[in-house]
């Protein structure tokens, strides 16, 4: 019988898992519907939640067939974005003290989210986290966006290891996909506006990044 891999790094996603960025991102779709008579429904935020930007409001665009191209919604959201950042970016629950627990036990970690470079190098920035991760990779960094398994085989790739040696964590039923499809051990930890997501193939559902459950995984990686 092969021997089960221990867990050797950790990949974090980005939106909804790290900050709360997808309460932002609600605010701002809500927004630019409103302006167009539309709502910004829950099946929309689902079928959109743990996309590429382009793929997130192109899929926005035909769910309503709204009279607007993918980069024009992208100028608009951003000039809605921009002072939420400013106001209302927050870590979630959690976050910090995992990374301190992380660093403290000398394992690596990276990011691997759909979001753009720029973006994710603003909100990263503002927290003075860019340098504490060994590498990030965004939606940018591959071909095929989640659920496509891309990303973490990339991340798998960088780290010099097995997929089965990857810790993902994940906030999303499109993110988790990814992470299991990868072979990745993955934990969801869903936000609350994820909880009634499917995430299938996780090693289990965390309460936060405070989940006990997550530092018994990490205790168990070999010295």
């Amino acid at each position: 019988m092969e021997e089960k891999k221990q867990i050797r790094s950790v990949v974090f996603d980005l939106d909804g898992l790290m900050f709360n960025t997808e309460d932002l991102y609600l605010q701002v779709g809500a927004e630019v519907l409103r302006r167009r008579g539309k709502s910004f429904t829950p099946e929309l935020v689902d079928a959109m939640m743990g996309l590429r930007p382009p793929q997130a409001i192109g899929l926005m665009i035909d769910w309503h067939g709204l009279e607007a191209t993918v980069e024009e919604i992208e100028t608009e959201s951003w000039k809605i974005f921009a002072p939420l950042l400013d106001n209302d970016l927050e870590p979630m629950f959690g976050l910090m003290e995992l990374l301190e627990r992380l660093e403290t036990a000398n394992i690596p970690k990276a990011v691997a989210t759909s979001s753009g470079r720029l973006f994710v190098d603003e909100v990263l920035g503002r927290f003075e986290l860019l340098e504490r991760f060994q590498f990030i990779l965004t939606g940018e960094d591959v071909q095929h966006g989640k659920p496509n398994p891309e990303i973490y085989l990339l991340a798998a790739d960088r780290f010099g290891l097995s997929t089965e040696e990857l810790l993902v964590l994940e906030d999303s039923q499109t993110g988790t996909a990814a992470g299991v499809a990868s072979g990745a051990v993955v934990v969801a930890v869903p936000g609350k506006h994820s909880r009634h997501h499917n995430f299938t193939g996780a090693a289990f559902i965390a309460e936060n990044l405070k989940d006990p459950r997550i530092y018994a995984l990490l205790a168990s990686r070999p010295a």
